[in-house]
């Protein structure tokens, strides 16, 4: 499905390069793993059997970054329920790898610090989403970080 070089987004992580597919015994177990390269050197293998259940994906086109562009310049969803139930809320959108969930929590949060502040819980939950957001549009337009953040804050103005 994927080859080395491809750019994925893999749910919760972010989005990296598959550096290679090898195959490793675990458990007694050989299986075939793309081995992915995240931001901040991290490294993960993700089992080529398990790709669907995983939700790594391609990263974005030129479409799909205007349309998270789009989000992020739109207004902020009018979300007046307790804490709790808009941050399993964000979380579901979060786990879901779509990048335009992604980009939803993002600047509901965004708007939500400026206006009221955030619980702990959710401003780890923002930094997850900005780095997220950021690592797939970082390679969608295969730009330097600054310029991407840079991005966001004119979308987001």
């Amino acid at each position: 499905m994927f080859k080395v070089g491809d750019k994925v987004a893999y749910p919760m992580h972010g989005a990296g390069i598959i550096e290679g597919i090898e195959e490793k015994e675990i458990l007694g177990e050989k299986k075939k793993y793309y081995v992915m390269r995240l931001p901040g050197d991290m490294k993960v293998m993700i089992p080529t059997s398990k790709v669907k259940e995983s939700g790594l994906r391609k990263v974005i086109d030129e479409e799909g970054v205007k349309r998270v562009l789009a989000i992020l310049s739109s207004k902020k969803d009018d979300d007046n329920t307790n804490w709790n139930h808009r941050y399993r809320n964000h979380l579901e959108k979060m786990r879901s790898g779509d990048i335009y969930e992604v980009a939803e929590v993002f600047r509901n949060l965004c708007y939500r610090q400026k206006e009221k502040g955030l619980s702990t819980g959710e401003r780890k939950m923002l930094e997850n989403a900005r780095q997220i957001l950021v690592s797939e549009l970082v390679l969608a337009k295969d730009m330097e970080e600054e310029k991407v953040l840079t991005l966001i804050e004119k979308a987001m103005a």
